[in-house]
Protein backbone atom coordinates (compact mmCIF):
# COMPACT_ATOMS: atom_id res chain seq x y z
CA UNK A 1 0.00 0.00 0.00
CA UNK A 2 1.55 3.73 -0.91
CA UNK A 3 1.73 6.05 1.90
CA UNK A 4 0.01 8.76 2.41
CA UNK A 5 2.41 11.91 2.51
CA UNK A 6 3.03 15.56 3.79
CA UNK A 7 5.42 17.56 2.39
CA UNK A 8 6.22 20.47 4.48
CA UNK A 9 6.77 23.06 2.22
CA UNK A 10 6.27 21.46 -1.04
CA UNK A 11 6.77 24.74 -2.76
CA UNK A 12 10.33 25.50 -1.91
CA UNK A 13 13.53 24.31 -3.26
CA UNK A 14 13.96 21.38 -1.43
CA UNK A 15 9.79 20.41 -0.71
CA UNK A 16 9.46 20.66 -4.40
CA UNK A 17 12.29 18.38 -5.23
CA UNK A 18 11.03 15.95 -3.02
CA UNK A 19 7.50 16.19 -4.76
CA UNK A 20 8.97 15.72 -8.44
CA UNK A 21 11.12 12.41 -6.78
CA UNK A 22 7.94 11.10 -4.42
CA UNK A 23 5.96 11.15 -7.98
CA UNK A 24 8.33 9.86 -9.83
CA UNK A 25 9.03 6.68 -8.19
CA UNK A 26 5.19 6.51 -8.24
CA UNK A 27 3.90 7.91 -4.89
CA UNK A 28 1.27 10.63 -5.43
CA UNK A 29 -0.58 10.65 -2.80
CA UNK A 30 0.29 13.55 -1.20
CA UNK A 31 -0.48 16.47 1.11
CA UNK A 32 0.41 19.25 -0.05
CA UNK A 33 -0.32 23.05 1.42
CA UNK A 34 0.29 25.98 0.78
CA UNK A 35 1.67 28.94 3.35
CA UNK A 36 -2.08 30.23 2.55
CA UNK A 37 -3.93 27.08 3.12
CA UNK A 38 -2.01 26.02 6.40
CA UNK A 39 0.05 28.94 8.17
CA UNK A 40 2.88 26.19 9.81
CA UNK A 41 3.67 28.58 13.07
CA UNK A 42 -0.42 28.14 14.15
CA UNK A 43 0.27 25.03 16.02
CA UNK A 44 -3.67 24.47 16.49
CA UNK A 45 -3.90 24.58 12.34
CA UNK A 46 -1.43 21.78 12.07
CA UNK A 47 -2.16 19.61 14.77
CA UNK A 48 -5.59 19.82 13.20
CA UNK A 49 -4.12 18.91 9.69
CA UNK A 50 -2.51 15.45 11.02
CA UNK A 51 -5.60 14.87 12.71
CA UNK A 52 -7.77 14.79 9.73
CA UNK A 53 -5.06 13.86 7.09
CA UNK A 54 -3.63 11.10 9.37
CA UNK A 55 0.14 11.39 6.88
CA UNK A 56 2.31 7.87 7.05
CA UNK A 57 5.22 9.76 6.16
CA UNK A 58 6.53 13.75 6.68
CA UNK A 59 9.22 15.50 5.48
CA UNK A 60 10.11 18.60 7.14
CA UNK A 61 10.98 21.07 4.46
CA UNK A 62 9.53 24.38 5.47
CA UNK A 63 11.74 26.64 6.93
CA UNK A 64 12.89 30.48 6.83
CA UNK A 65 16.16 30.47 4.62
CA UNK A 66 18.35 32.84 3.51
CA UNK A 67 22.24 33.97 2.91
CA UNK A 68 24.40 35.89 5.33
CA UNK A 69 22.95 39.16 4.39
CA UNK A 70 19.50 38.06 6.08
CA UNK A 71 20.61 36.11 8.53
CA UNK A 72 22.51 38.75 9.96
CA UNK A 73 19.60 41.29 9.20
CA UNK A 74 16.98 39.11 10.72
CA UNK A 75 18.11 36.69 13.33
CA UNK A 76 15.54 36.90 15.82
CA UNK A 77 13.28 36.06 12.45
CA UNK A 78 15.35 32.72 11.74
CA UNK A 79 15.24 31.93 15.51
CA UNK A 80 11.58 31.95 16.30
CA UNK A 81 9.97 30.70 12.93
CA UNK A 82 12.18 28.03 12.30
CA UNK A 83 11.92 26.31 16.26
CA UNK A 84 8.10 26.94 15.79
CA UNK A 85 7.92 25.59 12.48
CA UNK A 86 9.82 22.77 13.75
CA UNK A 87 7.91 22.33 17.20
CA UNK A 88 4.40 22.31 15.48
CA UNK A 89 5.37 19.86 13.02
CA UNK A 90 6.98 17.47 15.27
CA UNK A 91 4.52 17.38 18.12
CA UNK A 92 1.07 16.69 15.37
CA UNK A 93 3.46 13.78 14.19
CA UNK A 94 4.27 12.72 17.61
CA UNK A 95 0.38 12.83 18.78
CA UNK A 96 -0.61 11.19 16.02
CA UNK A 97 1.88 8.42 15.71
CA UNK A 98 3.16 9.31 12.26
CA UNK A 99 4.96 6.24 10.80
CA UNK A 100 8.06 7.94 9.36
CA UNK A 101 8.89 12.06 10.08
CA UNK A 102 12.89 13.00 7.89
CA UNK A 103 13.70 16.73 8.93
CA UNK A 104 15.69 18.72 6.34
CA UNK A 105 18.81 20.54 7.92
CA UNK A 106 21.47 22.33 6.49
CA UNK A 107 25.03 21.97 6.53
CA UNK A 108 25.34 25.58 8.73
CA UNK A 109 25.14 23.04 11.67
CA UNK A 110 28.55 22.43 11.78
CA UNK A 111 31.30 24.11 13.46
CA UNK A 112 33.13 27.33 11.71
CA UNK A 113 36.51 26.05 11.66
CA UNK A 114 35.77 22.19 11.62
CA UNK A 115 37.74 19.48 10.40
CA UNK A 116 37.56 18.85 6.42
CA UNK A 117 35.12 16.51 5.29
CA UNK A 118 32.41 17.25 7.61
CA UNK A 119 31.35 14.18 9.47
CA UNK A 120 28.06 13.87 11.58
CA UNK A 121 30.30 13.10 14.67
CA UNK A 122 31.73 16.59 14.12
CA UNK A 123 28.18 18.39 15.62
CA UNK A 124 28.75 20.46 18.24
CA UNK A 125 32.79 20.29 18.34
CA UNK A 126 33.19 24.04 18.20
CA UNK A 127 31.90 27.48 17.75
CA UNK A 128 28.92 28.20 14.55
CA UNK A 129 29.62 30.42 11.86
CA UNK A 130 28.54 33.67 13.69
CA UNK A 131 26.49 34.79 10.66
CA UNK A 132 24.14 32.16 10.14
CA UNK A 133 24.26 30.97 13.44
CA UNK A 134 20.65 31.35 14.58
CA UNK A 135 19.60 29.87 11.53
CA UNK A 136 22.28 26.87 12.55
CA UNK A 137 20.64 26.89 16.33
CA UNK A 138 17.20 26.00 14.72
CA UNK A 139 18.75 23.29 12.57
CA UNK A 140 20.58 21.75 15.48
CA UNK A 141 17.79 21.73 17.50
CA UNK A 142 15.82 20.10 15.21
CA UNK A 143 18.07 17.19 14.90
CA UNK A 144 18.08 16.62 17.99
CA UNK A 145 14.41 16.33 18.22
CA UNK A 146 13.85 13.89 15.91
CA UNK A 147 16.67 12.04 17.56
CA UNK A 148 14.78 12.08 21.25
CA UNK A 149 11.44 11.11 19.16
CA UNK A 150 13.03 7.94 18.11
CA UNK A 151 14.72 7.52 21.79
CA UNK A 152 11.66 8.32 23.71
CA UNK A 153 8.78 7.46 21.48
CA UNK A 154 10.23 4.73 19.06
CA UNK A 155 9.16 6.72 16.02
CA UNK A 156 11.20 6.16 12.64
CA UNK A 157 12.21 10.32 12.91
CA UNK A 158 16.06 10.96 11.66
CA UNK A 159 16.91 14.13 9.96
CA UNK A 160 19.31 14.90 6.30
CA UNK A 161 21.30 17.24 5.90
CA UNK A 162 22.62 18.20 2.59
CA UNK A 163 25.69 20.81 1.64
CA UNK A 164 24.69 24.08 -0.01
CA UNK A 165 21.85 23.24 -2.48
CA UNK A 166 20.60 25.21 -5.86
CA UNK A 167 17.68 24.32 -8.51
CA UNK A 168 14.23 24.59 -9.60
CA UNK A 169 12.15 27.02 -7.55
CA UNK A 170 15.27 28.53 -6.34
CA UNK A 171 14.75 31.93 -4.12
CA UNK A 172 16.38 34.79 -6.15
CA UNK A 173 15.69 37.95 -4.10
CA UNK A 174 18.88 39.67 -4.86
CA UNK A 175 19.99 40.47 -1.07
CA UNK A 176 18.56 37.82 0.45
CA UNK A 177 18.70 34.76 -1.78
CA UNK A 178 22.00 32.24 -1.27
CA UNK A 179 25.10 32.30 -3.46
CA UNK A 180 24.00 30.74 -6.86
CA UNK A 181 20.49 32.14 -7.57
CA UNK A 182 21.89 35.29 -6.53
CA UNK A 183 24.57 35.38 -8.57
CA UNK A 184 22.23 34.16 -11.60
CA UNK A 185 19.83 37.04 -11.20
CA UNK A 186 22.85 39.50 -10.83
CA UNK A 187 24.54 37.90 -14.05
CA UNK A 188 21.46 38.14 -15.61
CA UNK A 189 20.37 41.78 -14.90
CA UNK A 190 23.80 42.94 -15.32
CA UNK A 191 23.99 40.98 -19.26
CA UNK A 192 20.44 42.56 -20.06
CA UNK A 193 21.76 46.57 -18.58
CA UNK A 194 24.80 46.05 -20.61
CA UNK A 195 27.05 46.61 -16.98
CA UNK A 196 30.50 46.91 -17.23
CA UNK A 197 31.10 45.05 -14.23
CA UNK A 198 29.49 43.61 -11.14
CA UNK A 199 30.82 43.59 -7.60
CA UNK A 200 30.52 40.29 -5.45
CA UNK A 201 30.89 40.13 -1.53
CA UNK A 202 34.10 38.79 0.25
CA UNK A 203 37.30 37.49 -1.54
CA UNK A 204 35.94 34.81 -3.40
CA UNK A 205 38.42 32.21 -1.85
CA UNK A 206 36.20 30.16 0.16
CA UNK A 207 35.37 26.61 -0.89
CA UNK A 208 31.85 25.30 -1.20
CA UNK A 209 29.96 22.15 -2.24
CA UNK A 210 26.76 22.14 -4.20
CA UNK A 211 24.15 19.45 -4.94
CA UNK A 212 21.43 19.90 -7.25
CA UNK A 213 17.75 19.79 -5.06
CA UNK A 214 16.54 17.42 -7.97
CA UNK A 215 19.60 14.79 -6.71
CA UNK A 216 18.82 15.92 -2.56
CA UNK A 217 15.01 14.68 -3.59
CA UNK A 218 15.73 11.28 -4.85
CA UNK A 219 18.27 10.80 -1.72
CA UNK A 220 15.02 11.42 0.52
CA UNK A 221 12.77 9.24 -1.18
CA UNK A 222 15.45 6.74 -1.26
CA UNK A 223 15.87 7.02 2.59
CA UNK A 224 12.41 7.00 3.38
CA UNK A 225 11.32 3.74 0.99
CA UNK A 226 14.33 1.67 1.75
CA UNK A 227 16.16 2.85 4.91
CA UNK A 228 15.05 3.41 9.02
CA UNK A 229 16.41 5.59 12.01
CA UNK A 230 18.51 2.71 13.40
CA UNK A 231 20.02 2.10 10.11
CA UNK A 232 20.52 6.04 9.56
CA UNK A 233 21.57 7.25 13.38
CA UNK A 234 20.43 10.68 14.62
CA UNK A 235 20.99 12.30 10.65
CA UNK A 236 23.24 12.12 7.72
CA UNK A 237 24.92 14.08 5.44
CA UNK A 238 24.13 14.25 1.43
CA UNK A 239 26.46 15.85 -0.82
CA UNK A 240 28.06 16.01 -3.75
CA UNK A 241 31.43 15.08 -2.90
CA UNK A 242 32.89 18.50 -5.11
CA UNK A 243 33.86 21.58 -4.08
CA UNK A 244 34.61 24.83 -6.31
CA UNK A 245 35.94 28.26 -4.61
CA UNK A 246 33.29 31.03 -4.83
CA UNK A 247 35.42 33.01 -7.67
CA UNK A 248 35.39 29.85 -9.71
CA UNK A 249 31.93 29.45 -8.71
CA UNK A 250 30.79 33.04 -10.22
CA UNK A 251 33.09 32.46 -13.68
CA UNK A 252 31.24 29.48 -14.09
CA UNK A 253 27.56 30.77 -13.79
CA UNK A 254 28.89 34.22 -16.09
CA UNK A 255 29.56 31.56 -18.54
CA UNK A 256 26.07 29.81 -18.51
CA UNK A 257 24.44 33.37 -18.46
CA UNK A 258 26.61 35.08 -21.00
CA UNK A 259 27.82 38.19 -19.00
CA UNK A 260 31.02 39.41 -20.87
CA UNK A 261 31.57 41.96 -18.10
CA UNK A 262 34.13 42.12 -15.56
CA UNK A 263 33.97 40.94 -11.91
CA UNK A 264 35.57 42.39 -8.54
CA UNK A 265 35.33 41.80 -4.92
CA UNK A 266 34.29 43.76 -2.49
CA UNK A 267 37.17 41.89 0.35
CA UNK A 268 35.49 44.31 2.82
CA UNK A 269 32.30 42.15 3.33
CA UNK A 270 31.96 38.93 5.37
CA UNK A 271 33.61 35.74 3.51
CA UNK A 272 31.46 33.43 6.31
CA UNK A 273 32.54 30.07 6.50
CA UNK A 274 36.42 28.97 4.90
CA UNK A 275 35.61 25.61 3.40
CA UNK A 276 32.54 23.30 3.75
CA UNK A 277 32.85 19.50 2.12
CA UNK A 278 30.79 17.31 3.71
CA UNK A 279 31.34 13.83 4.05
CA UNK A 280 29.19 11.59 2.76
CA UNK A 281 30.43 8.27 2.85
CA UNK A 282 27.75 7.42 5.18
CA UNK A 283 25.38 8.21 2.60
CA UNK A 284 27.12 6.57 -0.40
CA UNK A 285 27.51 2.86 2.44
CA UNK A 286 23.49 3.16 2.08
CA UNK A 287 23.43 2.76 -1.56
CA UNK A 288 23.40 6.67 -3.23
CA UNK A 289 25.08 9.34 -4.70
CA UNK A 290 24.88 12.52 -6.26
CA UNK A 291 24.54 12.08 -10.18
CA UNK A 292 24.19 16.09 -11.49
CA UNK A 293 27.21 17.81 -12.36
CA UNK A 294 27.19 21.57 -11.20
CA UNK A 295 28.05 22.59 -14.78
CA UNK A 296 24.79 20.80 -15.64
CA UNK A 297 22.94 21.85 -12.79
CA UNK A 298 23.67 25.46 -13.64
CA UNK A 299 21.83 25.37 -17.15
CA UNK A 300 19.09 24.17 -15.55
CA UNK A 301 18.67 26.26 -12.93
CA UNK A 302 19.22 29.41 -15.36
CA UNK A 303 16.94 28.05 -17.46
CA UNK A 304 14.05 27.89 -14.66
CA UNK A 305 14.83 31.43 -13.74
CA UNK A 306 14.51 32.55 -17.35
CA UNK A 307 11.44 30.55 -17.47
CA UNK A 308 10.05 32.04 -14.25
CA UNK A 309 10.30 35.41 -15.68
CA UNK A 310 12.18 36.99 -12.97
Amino acid sequence: MKPKVLVAGHRGLVGSAIVRALRYSGIDNLILRTRQELDLLDAGKVEALFRDEKPDWVFMAAAKVGGIHANSTYPYEFLFENLQIQNNLFEAAKKHKTRKVMFLGSSCIYPKMCPQPMKESDLLTGPLEPTNEPYAIAKITGIKMAAALHREFGMDAFSVMPCNLYGLNDNYHPQNGHVIPMLIRRFHEAKNQNAPRIEMWGSGRPLREFLFADDLGEACVYLMQNKSAPEIGDFINVGSGSEITIRDLAELIRETVGYRGELTNDTSKPDGTPRKLMDSSKMKALGWEAKTSLAEGLKIAYADFLKRGL
